[in-house]
């Protein structure tokens, strides 16, 4: 049943539109320069049919946050949004003085602005309700200049900041092109997917992967999890294997009683749903050497899964109807180690099921080895996909939600 808009349900001509996006940019640390443009590129879908649909765009937009390197202005953002878009984008260094009341009053149908940098306003970042939001200078006078707000900024829909949930309280709002997409992917992994479903995670968040497989498990999400990364490190560990000194240290921040007590509980309540590695890769002398568990522990460290691990997981991926993959199998950014990864990547855009892949290291690893664009969706979703995959609210989200039922429905 739906329960808010998107752009199709929207009268868009000739109306004034808050367009609030994430395109907080990685920079070049010495120069400031942006050094990916991937988040812009995301929003050029929505933006594109917004002026072609002869709206009046008003992009507020963020980077970084106040006392960071790389919180800079939003002007190289708008320089950068016109040359890929092919039109005008005219930076307001106001957000919501006197330039920007103007800035938006002169505006002509199928033109767009970006407003400076929305944390510079004070009250931006504290956590409020969207109802005490709403009562914020910035929404209560660019809501009066403004009829619609759409809002594609998933990467930070795990926030409750004022421009993301304040306007939603006091306007018709709708999500963009890219919060839906991401909205309908996420739906199909965790909401309905086909089944078999596989998910494999990685990476290094030992307490999150714990809470993660029981959800996904228990609720019937997935069929089976693989583990890979220093997750199956801590996994083996919680399950009585001794890794060695050096492959242990990388645990320890997170490899607490507690979390001990819950990875080996879950191995007790999912038994054979839960895939771990049974050989590993060390460093030995900077080359690869792989070695069953079995002959753990060792004095060098483990840097990826083994190469039969790999080859299983490849076979269980093959057979998968859906999959989820988020966190990489090992430490790509040295030589040859990067192989299990890339295997299991390729492995999960390689046949007919509908693939999902989140998180920047994750989405790193795919670009760099040339299978990014073939994955069913690439998530652009940080700590919101994170939070997300927990199942914990999600604020802009409900925010959407809130204002379909006051603006709309009734």
């Amino acid at each position: 049943m739906k329960d808010h808009l998107t752009i199709d349900d929207l009268d868009l001509e000739d109306k004034t539109v808050i367009y609030r996006v994430d395109i907080n940019c990685p920079l070049q640390e010495v120069t400031l320069e942006l050094a990916n443009d991937n988040r812009i590129r995301e929003i050029l879908p929505t933006l594109k049919e917004l002026l072609a649909r002869k709206a009046k765009v008003v992009i507020l937009a963020h980077q970084s946050r106040p006392g960071e390197w790389d919180y800079i202005s939003l002007e190289s953002h708008a320089r950068r949004t016109a040359e890929l878009l092919g039109q005008e984008v005219c930076y307001v260094d106001d957000l919501y003085g006197e330039n920007a009341r103007k800035a938006i009053s002169n505006m002509k149908s199928g033109t767009v602005i970006m407003l400076r940098n929305v944390r510079d306003e004070p009250g931006e970042m504290e956590k409020r309700s969207m109802d005490e939001h709403a009562r914020s200078p910035m929404v209560e006078v660019l809501s009066k200049l403004a009829d619609i707000y759409v809002n594609d900024a998933f990467g930070a829909a795990h926030r409750s900041q004022c421009s993301l949930v304040g306007f939603p309280a006091v306007m018709p709002s709708a999500a963009g092109r890219l919060m839906e997409r991401e909205l309908q992917a996420l739906e199909t992994v965790f909401g309905s997917p086909s089944h078999p479903c596989i998910f494999v995670l990685g990476g290094a968040k030992f307490s999150d992967a714990i809470k993660v497989v029981d959800r996904v498990l228990g609720k019937g999400i997935a069929d089976r999890v693989i583990l890979v990364g220093l997750v199956a490190n801590a996994f083996l560990k919680a399950k009585g294997v001794d890794l060695g000194e050096r492959s242990e240290r990388n645990l320890m921040k997170e490899f607490t009683e507690e979390n001990i007590r819950a990875a080996s509980r879950i191995m007790e309540m999912y038994g054979d749903s839960i895939e771990l590695p049974f050989d590993v890769a060390l460093e030995v002398n900077g080359a690869r050497m792989d070695i069953p568990v079995s002959d753990l522990p060792s004095e060098h460290p483990i840097h990826d899964i083994g190469i039969g691990s790999a080859k299983a997981f490849v076979e269980i991926l093959r057979d998968a109807c859906t999959i989820f993959l988020s966190g990489p199998a090992g430490k790509i950014e040295t030589d040859g180690f990067a192989l299990g990864t890339h295997l299991l990547m390729e492995a999960a855009v390689g046949g007919k099921s509908f693939s999902v892949i989140g998180g920047g290291h994750t989405v790193s690893a795919a670009q760099r080895f040339g299978c990014c664009d073939r994955f069913s969706y690439v998530s652009t979703g940080g700590g919101a996909l994170e939070t997300y995959i927990l199942g914990k609210p999600m604020p802009v989200v409900d925010a959407l939600r809130a204002s379909y039922r006051r603006h709309v429905s009734e």
